[in-house]
């Protein structure tokens, strides 16, 4: 298996610095204060472990959807991540994905078991293993 790598920069003190966060392979993003807990343009951390979470399921969901022979169309999944403060510093105390997933002639209960099953497997959320990851999936 392959190492993946990022990088991340931080410029100046808490309150009036900046940086960037950079996946290998995408684009980089601009970070700060400001951005973080006040809405100013620019991303967070957190939305990067949403989104790979969100990317990771997807995926994930497609092998195990493939195992019992339904080939998805789409699968599109969102992760609200839950930033709460924690003592003098701050935890992701939460995050909630939900996928809607187009697969022809699936049955729900078993799509349903596949996906929880998938939540709880995926190598991002068992990374994420202390935190309290909700699921809503359906079929659209």
């Amino acid at each position: 298996m392959g190492v993946s790598k990022a990088t991340a920069t931080w410029d100046g003190g808490f309150k009036d610095g900046q940086g960037t966060m950079k996946p290998a392979h995408a684009p980089e993003s601009k970070f700060s204060v400001t951005a973080r807990f006040e809405g100013a343009p620019g991303s967070n951390p957190e939305e990067l472990v949403g989104a790979a979470l969100a990317g990771c399921f997807s995926m994930a969901l497609s092998v195990g959807l493939e195992q019992v022979g339904w080939k998805p169309t789409s699968i599109r999944t969102s992760a609200d991540v839950h930033l709460e403060k924690d003592g003098p510093g701050f935890k992701i105390s939460a995050i909630e994905l939900t996928t809607i997933a187009d697969i022809a002639g699936a049955d729900d209960a078993k799509f349903q078991a596949i996906a929880a099953d998938t939540k709880k497997n995926c190598p991002v959320s068992k990374a994420l293993a202390a935190v309290n990851i909700t699921l809503k999936a359906s079929l659209s």
